[in-house]
């Protein structure tokens, strides 16, 4: 396919626990480049033990941390962006050969990394508290902001540094102290961002970095009473076990989508169908906010599908360090399964597959997966039903507006839309009417930026509370309400 490439000789310490690294010497876990299935390293296999001995560090931090003032703990985010940035080639490289994105992909997500620890830095100067009026004379109220104390932190592989980012950052920022589980399957590049998080001069205890399985480091971390808040990015399934075990404490959850794109009669149809493309490919279509399925008016249905087959045939799959490449593969066998599993649901009920919709044959014992666009679906195909997360494109067609607000509102998600029309009015009708966290309007469903508020709708499957800039930061702070009298 490509031409092969060495990765680097990747070894990681162990945990970093108490502002030291420790090793483990439970059953390894084996990082594993998605991109050739050469082993890279292996890492710590931990579990309850050394999830315990993180939240000791954790409590004791919590102390130092909230003696920190503002202006410092804006310095530590300051430092720590820097620090991210002076090694942005080193952090992508590793997130390309663990994750498998692209090395442009994994450059621009670090540089969104940096970008977040900085804004954390920004943003928290600016954190205000405020006096109400109390009815009784010879009374003065203060309302501020406190930190919670020690903040759980489990993420995802499919952006192994910028979900971690929008957490930790912002715990931090608000004088947190933080224990973060990562998946395994990103796991070395976790411990590569930690190192580089490292050299920023943290505060001891400030962030412990614990590798180990969700079943056993993630759960044990999840249900632990030491915990004062959890976050947690993955499936619905999961954030419910998640939410279960952490009862009682506070919780930011984003647990994915099946987000509908929208296209109507007088849309652009180039700018839509290089949107659900771009929504579609990007990251191998590993992203949660991704173009799930595309709803589109049955009369402009034939020549946008014409447009999104040219933008398909665009895509160049391949090695993710290799500069011609545009998707590389896929990060686990899991979401391998998953999407072969859709496709065949929607081969059973009819569907045509007009490009791909197999795993590329060249390397047909690897997780790459061809670029694939499915026209003919019902609504009650899985590819309509549930979060794919790979790079499919299914469209459906419908008569009018109607029956596709109907079909787009008639699912258990409620992450991102996308609508595109020239029409500010049924703009507004849509925008107002989509069960969705997030609508964008002429864009791609994908579109987002770190200080904007992220998360789902309530009463859906997509999550609890709101992720970005001062959003994340509130939420991980208490409210302290002092009352003295005169």
């Amino acid at each position: 396919m490509t031409t092969a490439f060495t990765p680097p000789s990747y070894r990681v310490a162990g945990n970093f626990i108490d502002g030291a690294w420790r090793a483990c010497d439970r059953a390894p876990l084996r990082a594993i480049a998605p991109a050739d299935g050469g082993l890279l390293c292996t890492l710590p296999g931990s579990g309850k033990a050394e999830v315990s001995a993180a939240l000791d560090a954790a409590r004791t931090g919590a102390a130092r941390m909230a003696k920190l003032g503002v202006w410092d703990r804006a310095a530590l985010c300051q430092r720590i962006g820097e620090a991210i940035h002076n090694a942005r080639e080193r952090i992508a490289e590793a997130v390309s050969w663990d994750q498998g994105k692209t090395l442009a992909e994994a450059l621009a997500e670090t540089d969104l990394a940096a970008e977040g620890f900085r804004h954390a830095g920004e943003l928290v100067r600016w954190q205000e508290g405020r006096m109400p009026s109390a009815a009784t004379p010879g009374k003065r109220v203060t309302v501020s902001a406190v930190p919670k104390g020690v903040v759980g932190v489990i993420t995802p592989w499919n952006f192994p540094v910028n979900i971690p980012t929008e957490y930790i950052s912002a715990a931090l920022a608000a004088g947190n102290t933080v224990v973060w589980v990562p998946a395994p399957t990103t796991a070395l590049c976790a411990a590569v961002f930690m190192e580089v998080l490292v050299e920023a001069d943290l505060p001891r205890g400030a962030l412990n970095l614990v590798i180990g399985s969700g079943a056993e480091a993630g759960a044990a971390l999840s249900e632990d009473p030491r915990i004062d808040a959890i976050c947690f990015t993955g499936s619905p399934e999961t954030g419910l076990k998640v939410a279960r075990a952490a009862a009682g404490k506070s919780q930011l959850l984003e647990l994915g989508g099946n987000g509908p794109v929208i296209v109507l009669d007088d849309a652009d149809l180039d700018s839509a169908a290089a949107g659900a493309a771009l929504g579609a490919y990007l990251n191998a279509g590993q992203v949660c906010s991704a173009s799930e399925r595309v709803l589109v008016q049955r009369s402009v249905h034939d020549r946008f599908v014409e447009k999104v087959l040219a933008a398909t045939d665009r895509v160049r799959l391949g090695h993710p360090l290799d500069p011609a490449t545009t998707m590389g593969p896929l990060n686990n066998a899991a979401v391998l399964e998953k999407i072969e599993a859709h496709i065949t649901d929607a081969r059973n009920r009819g569907a045509e597959i007009l490009r791909g919709g197999s795993r590329d044959r060249r390397n047909a014992d690897l997780h790459y997966f061809e670029p694939t666009v499915v026209t003919g679906l019902d609504t009650g195909s899985l590819l309509n039903r549930e979060e794919t997360f790979g790079p499919v494109i299914p469209i459906l067609s419908f008569d009018d507006e109607d029956a596709i607000l109907q079909a787009a509102n008639d699912n258990r998600y409620g992450l991102c839309a996308a609508v595109y029309t020239e029409s500010l009015k049924r703009a507004e009708y849509f925008s107002s009417a989509l069960q969705t966290g997030i609508v964008n309007i002429n864009d791609a469903s994908i579109f987002w930026e770190p200080h904007i508020p992220f998360g789902g709708a309530s009463g859906k499957s997509s999550g609890l509370g709101r992720i970005g800039g001062s959003d994340t930061i509130n939420q991980l702070c208490d409210t302290r309400t002092v009352i003295q009298t005169f």
